[in-house]
């Protein structure tokens, strides 16, 4: 017996290394002992039994036609869409196309348990909570001669990255806080800040865009990882510094607080440069808070098994198949 085809919509390619397209990837090879699994762009009538779509706005145009084929316009069989940080905190606020994408499903997919609460009512009976996962990485051993702080994300108004150019001009005094910078500039205004503010400021380091391995061991490396955003559905990024070792100091948003916790003590408020600061400060100078924080990522780190997102997904599919295997 054939094994049933699944086709995951990814509009994030290879080449933009982001964590739609990691999700994308990693999602085709868990499910791969039991279906047939293929990453594209965009679905254009090629053959499956069930279509995971990440990105209600960007993947409208295949969720629309997949209905379409489907004979419906709600609750479309075969049909799941995992919901981003863009669409949960924006897009499907007020984005028509986005909104319709949310109709369309029979499955919706968040990716941190506080995003249902940006749902309408009548989508949350059918949404589910699926955590991503990563590998585990060796905690590394630190110097104590200095902080090296590392923020991995591409150069976009909505990872807020002024907030650590404007941190990084608050300790140029402190040449023992180092500050590394991974990600592209797809807002060419944001990469001339980031040039500018290596320029004046040692303490900072641009890296532009790194693969996703180096990337990783730049987080294992690190003494702790800083995340600006403001908005987010579930970063990749923070489950591999948590399970790298490597505490985060992270913006107080619905994103961040749904994968690190609501009691988490590495929290400021998105924008407040000045609060990043002293929290970098403070992981240089207190082993007592930097070791609780580390306490408070270890024990979040098991959200995030590979084997419990397998089979999260596995569920998930067997949900949406119109005859569910016998495993």
């Amino acid at each position: 017996m054939s094994q049933p085809r699944i086709l995951i919509v990814s509009p994030a390619t290879a080449a933009a290394n982001n964590g739609n397209w990691q999700t994308a990837v990693r999602w085709a090879r868990l499910l791969r002992p039991w279906y047939a699994c293929g990453v594209v762009q965009h679905w254009s009538g090629q053959p499956a039994d069930v279509l995971l779509a990440l990105h209600a706005r960007r993947s409208a145009d295949s969720v629309a036609r997949w209905a379409q084929a489907q004979g419906v316009a709600a609750d479309a069989p075969g049909l799941a869409l995992v919901l981003t940080g863009t669409d949960v905190y924006r897009d499907i606020q007020t984005d028509a196309a986005a909104q319709a994408s949310l109709r369309a499903a029979r499955q919706l997919v968040v990716l941190q348990p506080r995003a249902t609460r940006a749902l309408p009512a009548a989508m949350q009976a059918k949404t589910r909570v699926i955590f991503q996962s990563v590998s585990t990485r060796q905690t590394l051993p630190k110097t104590t001669r200095h902080l090296r702080a590392v923020m991995v994300g591409h150069l976009r108004e909505e990872k807020s990255p002024q907030t650590l150019f404007a941190a990084a001009a608050l300790l140029h005094q402190h040449p023992d806080v180092l500050i590394d910078h991974i990600g592209q500039a797809l807002d060419a205004e944001l990469g001339a800040q980031a040039q500018a503010c290596a320029h004046a400021y040692p303490n900072y380091r641009w890296l532009g865009a790194l693969p996703h391995g180096r990337t990783r061991s730049q987080i294992q490396r690190a003494h702790v990882l800083v995340h600006t955003s403001r908005m987010e559905g579930g970063a990749h990024v923070l489950m591999e510094a948590v399970c790298s070792g490597t505490p985060v100091l992270a913006s107080h948003i619905e994103g961040n607080v749904g994968m690190l916790g609501e009691a988490y003590a590495g929290y400021f408020d998105h924008g407040d440069a000045r609060a990043l600061a002293n929290l970098l400060l403070r992981c240089r100078t207190d082993a007592v808070f930097f070791n609780q924080l580390q306490t408070q990522c270890a024990a979040r780190a098991p959200l995030f098994a590979p084997p419990l997102e397998q089979a999260a997904l596995h569920q998930l599919v067997q949900t949406l198949l119109p005859n569910p295997l016998l495993i």
